[in-house]
């Protein structure tokens, strides 16, 4: 045969009740949800959402002209040349006596290496020098009638002030 214990359940019942008798019942409204307004997306006026925008190619439209530096258009571009310096950041170098090289963070989050010689940023960045705080890079900007101007640039190791 089974048996249970059938104790006193009163304290239970008592606790049930106080808290039946001292909980708040009142749910809070909703808030106001404000109307939603549609934008019709015309493709005739923008790109396609769902494909990559394409790199802008002004330096190619220009004719170049001859007496005045321009970049090499049969170069192969380099991963770098592919972001903005201002989406790249230098997170420290690498070498000996010999050669340093800088390591690159790029906005995707790989690491690339680079040294003197090597391209980055979307104006033909040419490294100059890589020291162990900053890379110098020689631009060529266009100037809109065909000549491209030469800019010196730094890039700034990731914490070290200017």
């Amino acid at each position: 045969m089974l048996t249970a214990c059938f104790d006193d359940l009163s304290d239970i019942h008592q606790f049930e009740e106080e808290v039946k008798a001292n909980t708040r019942t009142r749910i809070e409204p909703l808030p106001e949800l404000r109307e939603f307004q549609h934008i019709a997306y015309q493709s005739n006026q923008a790109r396609s959402p769902f494909t990559l925008p394409r790199r802008e190619a002004i330096e190619e439209r220009f004719v170049q002209q001859q007496d005045c530096p321009h970049p090499d258009p049969n170069r192969r571009r380099e991963p770098l040349e592919s972001f903005a310096l201002d989406n790249l950041v230098m997170r420290g170098t690498l070498g000996d006596s010999t050669q340093l090289w800088a390591l690159i963070q790029a906005d995707d989050q790989t690491l690339h290496r680079v040294t003197s010689g090597h391209y980055m940023g979307l104006h033909h960045g040419k490294v100059q020098r890589v020291t162990p705080t900053h890379v110098e890079l020689l631009e060529m900007i266009p100037d809109g009638s065909g000549c491209w101007q030469e800019r010196t640039t730094t890039l700034q190791m990731a914490g070290s002030a200017n």
